[in-house]
């Protein structure tokens, strides 16, 4: 052993906190970014949203001007800090001074609150059944044993009683009604009364264990008759699966009497919290970041700004702050990070402008003539067109929208693996779903088309050769059921 100096040169990328800022709001949504923003705006006192500004006889802003000042932005991150610190603030706070017009007064809509306050969220299940609970008449320990029912639901509206797994990959065990009853200290002869007083709110079937229970709830609700009540009890499997003849042979009843009774078991609601969900998914409005508008034989691409904050610098409390040479330091740095981040905001901007360019040019079939058309198309291909990384394209597209003359698509839409086909150039496997998705509703539905059927047809009207389980897949990912689960008969 021994102790001596070495010199090793070497390369490394530094993180700083202005590069580690610039990622994080690039993967931000548009939703993200404005909570982002007001985070900002309520920590940092030289950012204002009021201020707009105004551009002089050069036809520059004072921002720009700002940046002629020593705000340029070189290849060499060290030296654009550097040059952030030598800023004269108060020199640069006098010449926006000079450069800002009176505010003009403006009334109308603009002074009215945003829409958002004027709007109500819709309940969700567990907030539905609570209210109901308050309603009701139970004891303390009832009402306890309820509420840990509430709180066990998944998003079907069934009682979800499954271990979980630990961060260490051990499981905890399954639980039970009994145990529930335990925790809460009900006794064990209460559990059924409860558990049926619960299931009979709104919806009706809620906290039930699975689909057999939760139909038997409605059926004895709505008074259905004794064979339609035996067929869910008895004869669940083959209801699913439309094996008719089989329930009217073990039921020794007519094959007509066992349709008439499957229309009617067909009209109760097979998942409760159908119309609750956390997220409401037919309240919720996007807004896409981008626009794409055809003008002529061309595709522009244009900046959604509507609803997002331009900040700017709030002079007048700087050049007060200022004037206390105790605080000069600590206003130096707050006017620094808001010039980072106003940059930040641009250049998340111009990023995703770039990158929805290059997905329209290299999509314009798509964009002409629909989803059909739509090309194989990875992450590596925007990104050496763009001069980016991959993984700067995966976070300028996650979560970010484009409102197109097809509709309004996620950026990450786009992005297909490719699937070979026959004699022809290979197509996104977006287009195969969307194939299959149309073979399946043109079928005839009382002789629902199977897999290798599909398959079959692909193959021969759009030389598309893929194997059977991947037909499955795609048929899965679109939520379609089997064909021996399509088959309608009335």
């Amino acid at each position: 052993m021994e102790l001596k100096q070495t010199l090793q040169l070497k390369q490394q990328l530094v993180m700083t906190p202005q590069l580690q800022q610039a990622i994080r709001l690039l993967q931000l949504s548009r939703l993200e970014l404005v909570d982002e923003v007001r985070k900002e705006l309520d920590h940092n006192p030289v950012l204002s949203e009021d201020e707009p500004e105004i551009k002089g006889s050069d036809g520059k802003t004072a921002t720009q001007r700002a940046d002629d000042d020593g705000y340029k932005q070189t290849a060499d991150g060290a030296e654009t800090e550097r040059a952030t610190r030598e800023v004269d603030w108060e020199k640069f706070l006098e010449n926006r001074t000079l450069q800002q017009s009176p505010p003009s007064n403006r009334g109308g809509f603009d002074e009215l609150p945003p829409i958002e306050q004027n709007l109500t969220k819709a309940a969700n299940l567990r907030e539905h059944l609570l209210w109901q609970l308050q309603m009701s008449d139970f004891t303390d320990v009832e009402r306890r044993f309820a509420e840990l029912i509430i709180g066990n639901l998944d998003d079907r509206g069934f009682m979800d009683l499954e271990g979980v797994e630990r961060p260490d990959g051990t499981r905890t065990a399954d639980l039970t009604v009994e145990d529930i009853a335990d925790e809460a200290g009900l006794h064990p002869d209460d559990v059924p009364l409860v558990l049926e007083m619960l299931q009979n709110f709104d919806p009706l079937g809620v906290c039930t264990r699975d689909l057999r229970e939760c139909l038997l709830v409605q059926a004895n609700a709505f008074g259905y008759e004794d064979v339609e009540i035996e067929i869910i009890r008895d004869h669940m499997l083959h209801l699913e699966k439309h094996n008719y003849q089989a329930i009217a042979r073990d039921m020794k009843i007519s094959l007509e009497e066992v349709y008439e009774a499957a229309k009617e078991i067909q009209k109760l609601e097979s998942r409760p919290a159908r119309n609750f969900s956390d997220q409401d998914d037919r309240t919720i409005g996007i807004t896409p970041d981008v626009f794409v508008a055809k003008d002529g034989d061309k595709f522009l691409v244009l900046d959604n700004d509507r609803g997002t904050q331009r900040l700017y610098i709030n002079e007048a409390l700087t050049k007060r702050l200022m004037a206390d040479p105790t605080a000069k330091e600590f206003i130096g740095e707050k006017l620094r990070n808001a010039q980072w981040l106003i940059r930040a905001i641009e250049q998340r901007r111009k990023t995703i402008i770039k990158v929805s360019e290059c997905i329209v040019e290299k999509q314009r079939d798509f964009f002409d003539k629909g989803v059909a058309f739509l090309k194989p198309m990875i992450l590596r291909d925007v990104a050496e067109a763009v001069g980016m990384h991959e993984s700067t394209i995966s976070r300028v597209t996650t979560n970010k929208y484009m409102h197109t003359p097809q509709g309004l698509f996620e950026l990450k839409y786009f992005f297909n693996s490719s699937i070979r086909r026959v004699a022809k150039e290979d197509i996104a496997s977006e287009s195969v779903k969307q194939a299959i998705k149309k073979i399946i509703e043109d079928e005839d539905k009382s002789s629902p088309l199977s897999d290798q059927a599909i398959v079959d047809m692909l193959e021969k009207t759009h030389g598309i050769k893929i194997a059977r389980r991947t037909v499955a897949k795609y048929r899965e990912m679109l939520g379609i059921l089997a064909s021996s689960k399509r088959k309608k008969l009335f």
